[in-house]
């Protein structure tokens, strides 16, 4: 497939771990990609081309959504990845935190779609949001990420409705525990069984696979290997407004059992 005809998929927080993974996996099932991050990536998908942009800015959402038209023009998919995660009491958390939250979470997907929808309609492409099971069930000390969160999947649905008769598909991935950066980080709260929490990572991730249905946490590459269904037009043709669920099973399961 030349380059010109490949499809091009513009990835955000594609520096590390989920979007990485997505970016890498696109660009060898043959998409032109476009990584995005507040970062250089310390290595950026072969034959695909990086941009450091923080999505907080409304300017620099513009710019990127520009600059594609201008040097690719068209775009087929866009996967609103980036993400930030405050981890605080409602007490701690600032106002600063929250809007930083809801700015890169929930405000830059809202754009990016909005400045990206003409190139999509054009090309019959898709839009596919990562968010995340505190979309559903949460914890303590997550209230401005699990709100953006949520708000990611209604916006979802919200524009699968609109954006159908144009021709453009709008779903949602919502991923469990997966062994990425963030998911350490988020690890140093104390919401796990007494004693585990003050344990390594690696035993709060042991603990978190024996929570997990499937007895284990998941790889980027398992999300991944998702959205590239979900953003395959031809696959998942009649797929649209949907959220789907890669946790291990770990939503399944009663939190009283």
């Amino acid at each position: 497939m030349s380059s010109l005809s490949s499809p091009v998929a513009l990835v955000t927080g594609a520096a590390g771990g989920i979007g990485a993974a997505i970016a890498t996996l696109l660009t060898a099932e043959g998409w032109r990609v476009i990584g995005v991050d507040r970062e250089e990536a310390v290595s950026a998908p072969p034959e695909g081309r990086w941009r450091i942009a923080d999505l907080a800015d409304a300017g620099a959402v513009r710019e990127v959504i520009a600059s594609i038209g201008e040097q690719e023009g068209r775009l087929d998919l866009l996967v609103n990845n980036a993400a930030v995660q405050k981890t605080a009491s409602l007490e701690e958390t600032t106002d600063e935190a929250w809007d930083e939250v809801m700015a890169v979470n929930l405000r830059a997907p809202f754009q990016l779609t909005r400045e990206a929808s003409g190139y999509l309609a054009a090309s019959g492409g898709s839009v596919v949001n990562i968010s995340s099971v505190h979309a559903l069930a949460t914890s303590v000390s997550m209230a401005a990420y699990a709100a953006s969160k949520g708000g990611l999947v209604a916006l979802t649905r919200a524009l699968a409705i609109e954006l159908a008769p144009r021709g453009i598909r709008v779903n949602a991935v919502l991923p469990g525990a997966v062994d990425t950066p963030m998911l350490e980080a988020g690890l140093a709260r104390d919401h796990l069984a007494q004693g585990t929490a003050a344990g390594t990572v690696l035993e709060r991730k042991e603990e978190l696979a024996r929570r997990t249905v499937a007895g284990r946490i998941g790889t980027p590459q398992e999300v991944a290997e998702t959205v590239l269904f979900l953003g395959d037009s031809r696959r998942a043709s009649f797929i649209t407004g949907q959220i789907l669920v890669v946790d291990g099973g770990a939503t399944a399961r009663l939190s009283t059992e």
